[in-house]
C-alpha cells in the first residue's frame, strides 16, 4: 500500500517591515530552521534576513532529526509553533535559539533548558530504580530500531524488561502496563513528553549503573 504525505501549509503573511525590526535583535551569522508547515513563509523570511545577515544554514526540521551546523553559526532562528524543535536545537547545539510565529520573536531562555534538564535527570532516576521497563521500538522507517532495543534487553538482565513495537506510540497508553520506566529506541524526542521515557543512548553501555549513578 503507497502512503502519500501532503504537508498541510500555514496560511498567515509576512510583515517584512516587522521582519526587518526584529533582525535587530539577532547576531549577524543565523542558521535558519523550519517546520514543513512553515516552509514556505520561511522562504520568505531567509529572502529578507540575507539582506541584513550572513544564513550559515537553511534546513527544514522534524521531531527525529538532529541536524548539523557549521561552527561560525552564532544563533539558530527557528520559523515555527510551539517550544518542543527549539528546546532539542538549544540542548543540542548549544546555540541561542530563537522562535519566530505569527511575526513575534521570543527566545528560548536559559531557564527553559534547566527544566528540561531537571525531566532528565528525573528520568535516570526512575530508570535506575525501576524493576519493570518498556522497550518502545517504532516500525517506521528511519525510527525503527529493533535490534539495538533487543540487544539492550540483555544488558538488563536485573530488571524484567518488555518490548513494545507500534507504529504510532501513545504515551497516554503507559498508565495500561504498570512499568517503572521507558526506554526509547525511536523518536529522540520522545523523553520530552514524559519524565518516565528515557532515550536508549542514555543508558546503552555495558555497564548501565556506573553510568546513570554518574549522571545524578
Amino acid at each position: 500500500m503507497k502512503t502519500l504525505f501532503l504537508p498541510a501549509k500555514i496560511k498567515s503573511k509576512v510583515n517584512k517591515p516587522k521582519i526587518f525590526s526584529l533582525s535587530k535583535k539577532l547576531p549577524e551569522k543565523i542558521a535558519i530552521t523550519y517546520s514543513i508547515q512553515y516552509q514556505d513563509i520561511a522562504f520568505e523570511i531567509k529572502n529578507i534576513l540575507i539582506k541584513e545577515k550572513k544564513i550559515t544554514k537553511f534546513i527544514q526540521v522534524l521531531g527525529c532529526s538532529r541536524p548539523n551546523f557549521p561552527k561560525n553559526t552564532q544563533a539558530i532562528l527557528l520559523i515555527g509553533s510551539g517550544r518542543f524543535h527549539a528546546i532539542s536545537l538549544a540542548i543540542q547545539t548549544k546555540f541561542p535559539v530563537y522562535i519566530l510565529e505569527n511575526n513575534q520573536l521570543t527566545k528560548i531562555s536559559k531557564m527553559d533548558i534547566e527544566n528540561f534538564e531537571k525531566k532528565q535527570k528525573a528520568s535516570y532516576v526512575k530508570f535506575l530504580n525501576a524493576n519493570k521497563v518498556g522497550i518502545l521500538v517504532s516500525t517506521k522507517p528511519g525510527q525503527q530500531n529493533l535490534k539495538r532495543a533487543l540487544d539492550f534487553v540483555k544488558k538488563i538482565k536485573t530488571k524484567k524488561s518488555y518490548l513494545f513495537l507500534s507504529n504510532n506510540i501513545n504515551v497516554n497508553e503507559f498508565e495500561n502496563f504498570g512499568l517503572d520506566s521507558w526506554v526509547n529506541t525511536a523518536c529522540p524526542r520522545m523523553d520530552m513528553n514524559n519524565n518516565r521515557i528515557i532515550n536508549i543512548d542514555k543508558v546503552e553501555c555495558d555497564n548501565i549503573h556506573t553510568k546513570i549513578t554518574t549522571n545524578i
